[in-house]
């Protein structure tokens, strides 16, 4: 089963040798603050820059407030040069962590790379970041001064020490072995940089976002690069308390989890909802005995449950959302049992293009987005064999509709009677259907309905979480109905 390379498939998955893109546009995003001798000089060999593969380059220029007649010479840079640059100006100083924030926002090409507005860095190295992404699939590429690049200046030993003093603590903490944590060269895909909330104004931005690719599991490369540094003297910004902020940034980054922007997918939600391992066991063990061995499970996000369920003779995770896709085709690595594909539960042509049958469908809290549920199922009854079944789990109870529901895009919660009737109406025989996490309903209804919150809190999740060996015991003794309904249709033997 060949899911690599449908039409949907974007250019960072294909085989790279066959399929090189033609149109990559790469992003420079350069935050500036008071380098009026040397920002020509760069803006200048960006223009002149051609790079292998590189259609176009955006370049979006950030002046963060600069006062020694820097923006006074982007603003002319900028009217003679329209279309090859776009300046964004900031009226007060915000820091590098602001200026490279307002950047990216307004970035549309395909890849982004952060270029400092001094010259420690040659842009003739992009190219070197870029075959990562071409050859091997990666979301973020670090060009590190400490590899053996063609060129590199000699300066500061002791700079050097506290840089890789720096790299080592975040290295401990993230579980990752890069060489130069500190590196302005990092370039990333553009969905993935853009789904990061970044929080730091200053140098801590380089500690933040490398927290958070590594707890978002993305595919990591690092290739050597020049570094032509210059001294105190010459304008170098960064300064000893810079690295004291960059060890307070590891300790708060490791714990904090802020790994997603709110979306329409509730992505954040659901990175918080991975926490809860305990109820996401619960869960899979109540669907367990009702999986085959041939399984297609359709929202996967990221993962949540799939861990719980493989391996088997045939699985395939999918989902709509390309962040999702990525996180899960990186989970995917290794596992050759596993595949990862894009799916939507409303188009039958996605299902076709799987190009075969399974005898299980998994479609957790997903049901209650889509606008027309009918097709949504005839879809699942179509890619399923003769005898096979679809588990489906939706919230259940209309009643307790609420912020929380708005939050996660739900159409609607259901009841017994409409599961039932629009499982019947699609072919399905309803073989079971149960209440489901009975525990949750006083929660979900203080959180929600009476408070309006849009999410839940980390230290609810994880007391829930602890208590859940003893709540998944007692939960079929509660009298009221539960917060989900868990049902598994049947396709007919002779359908």
């Amino acid at each position: 089963m060949d899911l690599t390379a449908d039409a949907n498939t974007p250019w960072w998955r294909l085989d790279w040798r066959k399929n090189s893109p033609k149109d990559l546009v790469l992003t420079v995003v350069v935050p500036v603050y008071n380098e009026r001798y040397l920002v020509a000089i760069l803006l200048e060999r960006l223009f002149e820059l051609e790079l292998p593969l590189v259609a176009r380059l955006e370049i979006i220029v950030v002046d963060d407030g600069s006062t020694d007649g820097t923006r006074e010479i982007l603003k002319e840079i900028a009217d003679r040069n329209p279309e090859r640059m776009r300046l964004i100006l900031h009226a007060e100083n915000q820091g590098k962590g602001g200026a490279i924030r307002t950047g990216v926002d307004q970035a549309t090409g395909d890849l982004i790379v952060i270029q400092d507005s001094d010259l420690e860095y040659d842009p003739r190295d992009l190219a070197r970041l870029i075959r990562p992404f071409i050859e091997n699939g990666a979301d973020v590429v670090y060009g590190s001064r400490f590899l053996g690049g063609d060129q590199r200046r000699v300066l500061y030993f002791r700079h050097e020490l506290g840089n890789r003093f720096i790299t080592f603590m975040s290295n401990w903490f993230t579980d990752l072995n890069l060489s130069d944590v500190e590196t302005c060269y990092k370039m990333f895909r553009t969905p993935l940089l853009q789904s990061l909330p970044m929080r730091s104004n200053d140098f801590a931005i380089e500690i933040e976002l490398t927290a958070k690719v590594a707890k978002r599991r993305c595919s990591i490369y690092e290739v050597p690069i020049s570094y032509h540094g210059r001294t105190y003297r010459e304008g170098k910004k960064i300064r000893a308390r810079d690295g004291f902020r960059a060890l307070w940034a590891i300790l708060k980054f490791w714990i904090v989890d802020d790994l997603y922007k709110e979306d329409a997918y509730g992505g954040n939600i659901l990175h918080n909802l991975e926490r809860t391992r305990r109820f996401n066991g619960w869960m899979a063990r109540t669907l367990e005995p009702w999986l085959g061995s041939k399984v297609l499970e359709i929202g996967a996000g990221i993962g949540n449950l799939t861990s719980w369920f493989i391996p088997r003779d045939r699985y395939v995770a999918s989902d709509v959302n390309e962040n999702y896709l990525h996180y899960l085709n990186n989970y995917a690595s290794g596992k050759p049992y596993l595949n990862i594909a894009k799916v939507d539960l409303e188009d039958a042509e996605t299902f076709a293009r799987l190009g075969c049958s399974f005898d299980t469908v998994v479609c957790i809290n997903v049901l209650e987005h889509v606008r027309d549920p009918m097709a949504a199922l005839r879809n699942l009854h179509s890619i399923l064999e003769p005898g096979g079944r679809a588990v489906i789990y939706v919230p259940a109870g209309q009643w307790l509709y609420s912020s929380l529901d708005d939050a996660l895009d739900h159409r609607c919660r259901y009841d017994k009677e409409m599961l039932t009737r629009e499982l019947e109406s699609c072919g399905f025989e309803v073989e079971h259907l149960e209440s489901f996490n009975k525990v949750s309903v006083p929660a979900w209804f203080w959180n929600g309905k009476i408070l309006k919150r849009r999410g839940f809190s980390r230290l609810q999740l994880k007391i829930f979480d602890l208590m859940v060996p003893i709540l998944s015991r007692i939960d079929h003794l509660i009298p009221w109905p539960g917060l989900g309904l868990f049902a598994v249709g049947k396709k007919s033997s002779g359908a």
